[in-house]
C-alpha cells in the first residue's frame, strides 16, 4: 500500500494531480481513495490532497506517515517533510522550495517542476511533473503509471502527459 500526500497553495494544481494519480491506479485495476483538503480560499489558500493505492481493500483514507510526499510550496515541505516514513519518497517543486532535506532516511527528489512547464509553454501544468517522480520512486507500479506513453493522441502528447514523462526522467537522472 502507498499512501501519498501532494500539497501546494490552491490554484497549482495540487488536487488534479492527484486525481489524476488515482484515475491512473484505478484504471490498472487497484484500490483507491483520494480525499481533497483545501480552504475557503479561491487561489493562493492550503490545497492538499491524500492518495492511497493498493492491491487490497482500503480500510482508512487517512494518512499520517505518507510513503510519498509532493510538494509544491515552502509550507507544505516545512509540513510534510518531517512526516514521510523513513524509506519513502519526498519529491520537491525546487523552483519554488529552495530548502533541502537533511533527512538521510528517505529519498529526496527535486525537481524544476516550474521551469520545465515554462520551457514547454504552459506554466500551469507543473503539477503534472512532479507524480511522475513520485510513483516509482515510491515503489507501487501504478503510482507513476499514467499510461502517457501508451500511445499519444494525433499531434502529439499532450503537455500536460510531456511533463509527466520529463518528471519521471529527471528522476531516474
Amino acid at each position: 500500500m502507498e499512501e501519498i500526500i501532494i500539497s501546494g497553495f490552491g490554484g497549482q494544481g495540487t488536487l488534479f494531480a492527484g486525481q489524476v494519480l488515482a484515475y491512473a491506479a484505478m484504471d490498472a485495476d487497484f484500490h483507491v481513495t483520494w480525499i481533497p483538503s483545501y480552504g475557503p480560499e479561491m487561489r493562493g489558500g492550503k490545497a492538499r490532497c491524500t492518495v492511497i493505492i493498493s492491491d487490497q481493500e482500503i480500510g482508512s483514507p487517512l494518512v499520517r506517515r505518507p510513503s510519498a510526499a509532493i510538494v509544491m510550496n515552502i509550507p507544505s515541505f516545512e509540513t510534510f517533510e518531517p512526516m514521510v516514513k523513513p524509506g519513502g519518497v519526498l519529491v520537491v517543486n525546487q523552483s519554488l522550495v529552495p530548502h533541502r532535506s537533511q533527512r538521510e532516511d528517505i529519498r529526496a527528489l527535486y525537481v524544476p517542476a516550474t521551469e520545465l512547464a515554462t520551457d514547454m509553454g504552459n506554466m500551469r501544468v507543473a503539477n503534472m511533473g512532479l507524480p511522475g517522480c513520485a510513483g516509482p520512486g515510491a515503489g507501487h507500479p501504478a503510482a507513476g503509471g499514467t499510461g502517457a506513453s501508451a500511445g499519444s493522441p494525433p499531434g502529439g502528447t499532450p503537455p500536460e502527459m510531456a511533463l509527466v514523462e520529463q518528471g519521471g526522467a529527471a528522476q531516474r537522472r
